[in-house]
């Protein structure tokens, strides 16, 4: 039998109105001096400074690194390291969703080794451990705050680069619905059905463990009760509290078990043509699950049954049949557009994504190999 390795941050803290105590817990850690790294909007809305009041009455002082950009890209880690070393910080704090995590991570790394972030990109890259990072998660789908991936967009080569390294892996995650709360439809949904495609991925993976199914399943089940209830009621604590949990089993299993073409071809997507990372998987999903249905058939039969679909009378394959159903109605339901030319990709651009895709693939997980043929064909199907 293989071993199995299981990556995931020595703390995590989940729970409404759980950041005070995580903070404490940041206090205990003896950090000075924190890098708070987000975006722009949070800024604007006062949670950064927010949070920089909280961490100066625990005696920690903090500056805003706030030039995250959706797609963070090599740039934007460039300039927060080198804000990072003229105010001698000690520790990086992320606040945020996907993208304030992975630049964190990327500043991170690079304050601690040196270099260029380019140089990390690839599977355990780095010598040596990054700078201390705490991920406070304001969204839930993109576990970003408790995996060993960094997604970081290279402008010179328009790509996303991916960078898998246990290096990396923040030492403490937070997930607070009350931060939450805020979160607009649009970004729910995409963020949601982000988190759907990480769970299904790591179930059909080859590198998948009992541990990781476990994750999986759960995820895939709470996904599908809470996230339109998220959508049509962003105040639900309940389903924001559920969605914060089942967007971290989901990370749980893709941390460990990796990901398919999905994420792949997504990447690809969202390195062209700087597009929401949440949506290309939405709407990329199930035309590459029902790709994969020719081998992992079986296995997309228990997502569909995790979806609430009765399998009961049905064979694997229309199982898998009904598993890619059921994604597709819970994307219409939270209104994910319907395909790629919603999004103004261009037909003409596929044969370069799909060669990109398969070089971003190398490193993945996917049940069943594809071609360049085949990847501009799912490309194709979800245009």
């Amino acid at each position: 039998m293989m071993t199995s390795v299981f990556y995931i941050p020595a703390i995590n803290i989940v729970g409404t109105n759980s950041l005070n105590d995580a903070l404490n817990t940041v206090r205990d850690y003896g950090y000075k001096s924190a890098l708070i790294v987000t975006d722009i909007m949070l800024a604007k809305l006062g949670m950064a400074e927010q949070l920089q009041q909280a961490l100066a009455e625990r005696n920690i002082k903090s500056i805003v690194f706030d030039g995250t950009h959706p797609n963070p890209t090599t740039a934007n880690v460039q300039a927060g390291v080198a804000m990072l070393r003229a105010n001698y910080c000690d520790c990086v704090i992320s606040l945020g969703g996907g993208s304030p995590h992975d630049c964190a991570k990327g500043i991170a790394l690079v304050a601690a080794n040196g270099g260029d972030i380019r140089d990390y990109e690839g599977v355990d890259r780095s010598p040596k451990p990054q700078l201390p990072m705490i991920a406070i998660n304001t969204t839930a789908g993109t576990a970003s705050e408790m995996t060993r991936f960094c997604i970081i967009t290279d402008e010179q080569r328009h790509i996303k680069m991916a960078i898998v390294d246990k290096h990396v892996t923040p030492v403490m995650s937070v997930n607070d619905p009350a931060l939450m709360m805020g979160m607009p439809k649009s970004l729910t949904a995409a963020t949601g059905m982000d988190a759907l495609t990480h769970a299904i991925e790591a179930y059909v993976s080859i590198a998948a463990t009992p541990i990781t199914d476990a994750c999986a399943l759960k995820a895939i089940t709470m996904i599908a009760k809470n996230l339109p209830i998220a959508v049509d009621e962003g105040d639900n604590m309940v389903a924001r509290e559920a969605m914060a949990y089942a967007q971290f089993m989901a990370g749980m299993a893709f941390n460990n078990a990796s990901l398919g073409y999905v994420h792949a071809m997504a990447h690809q997507l969202g390195g062209f043509y700087d597009l929401p990372h949440g949506v290309c998987n939405a709407i990329l999903l199930p035309h590459v699950e029902q790709f994969n249905s020719r081998v992992a058939a079986a296995r997309l039969r228990d997502c569909a049954e995790a979806m609430g679909v009765d399998v009961s009378a049905m064979s694997a394959q229309q199982g898998a049949k009904a598993c890619v159903e059921a994604i597709r109605h819970l994307a219409k339901r939270v209104n994910i557009p319907a395909g790629l030319r919603d999004l103004h990709v261009k037909e003409q651009d596929f044969a370069t994504l799909a060669t990109n895709a398969l070089k971003d693939a190398c490193g993945l997980t996917n049940p069943i190999q594809a071609s360049h043929e085949e990847i501009v064909a799912i490309y194709q199907a979800a245009f």
